[in-house]
């Protein structure tokens, strides 16, 4: 698999294996931290009472309190505000995964944990739609630019190899050289913020009715 740098934290049994973290944010001044926070705190009043479409940096910086050169300096974009306030959320979701109790965090089989897993991701995607959606359709490579994309697809890679009980199987012209990566890029496509949004904004699905039905075809992805 690819060599991963940057920050990264010890994760399951047996051989070290390694998840990579969203990055911290660099050690600001006392007030430059102050001013970030309320940015951010503002921008999630905002979002709450208007939405994404009703986050404008005009207004950001009026309930902020800020003057726009403050602003401008800590985000220079919608785009780069919906990140800033989705790496705030996620972190809670990290923790959970990695030092949580089972079958989200660990001691739980490998199956049992991708099953929370989907659970847990839908939920989150689904409680912060428009925010994701918002900082994917900002990149040209979409989801695959986001920060914590790597940890998700290393999680799931991770406990699709747990499922397995036999090593991978040798490369064929039908089974590329890393199964398990092909496997656990398969399943993000599922659960990914697009698709999540065709179900539930387009065809009026519900998140309780999607959610059983896509673990069944994420372990059917991951079975060995």
């Amino acid at each position: 698999m690819d060599d991963i740098n940057g920050p990264q934290s010890g994760y399951g049994r047996g051989n070290e294996k390694f998840l990579p973290l969203v990055p911290s944010q660099a050690p600001l001044r006392a007030d430059a931290q102050r001013n970030r926070r309320k940015i951010l705190d503002a921008a999630t009043d905002l979002v709450a009472d208007k939405g994404v479409d009703g986050l404008t940096m005009d207004e950001l910086a009026r309930l902020a309190g800020v003057g726009k050169g403050t602003l401008y300096r800590n985000f220079t974009d919608k785009p780069g505000i919906a990140s800033a306030l989705l790496d705030d959320r996620v972190r809670d979701m990290h923790a959970r995964m990695l030092e949580g109790p089972p079958p989200l965090g660990p001691g739980a089989p490998g199956g049992e944990r991708l099953t929370a897993f989907v659970d847990a991701y839908l939920r989150h995607i689904a409680g912060n739609l428009d925010l994701v959606l918002l900082t994917e359709s900002s990149s040209p490579k979409g989801r695959f630019d986001r920060q914590s994309y790597p940890f998700w697809r290393r999680h799931v890679e991770i406990l699709i190899a747990e499922m397995w009980t036999a090593t991978a199987p040798e490369p064929t012209d039908a089974n590329p050289s890393d199964p398990v990566r092909t496997r656990a890029e398969a399943v993000m496509a599922v659960l990914s913020a697009a698709q999540l949004d065709q179900w539930l904004n387009r065809q009026g699905r519900t998140l309780e009715e999607l959610i059983p039905q896509i673990q069944a075809i994420v372990s059917a992805i991951a079975a060995p």
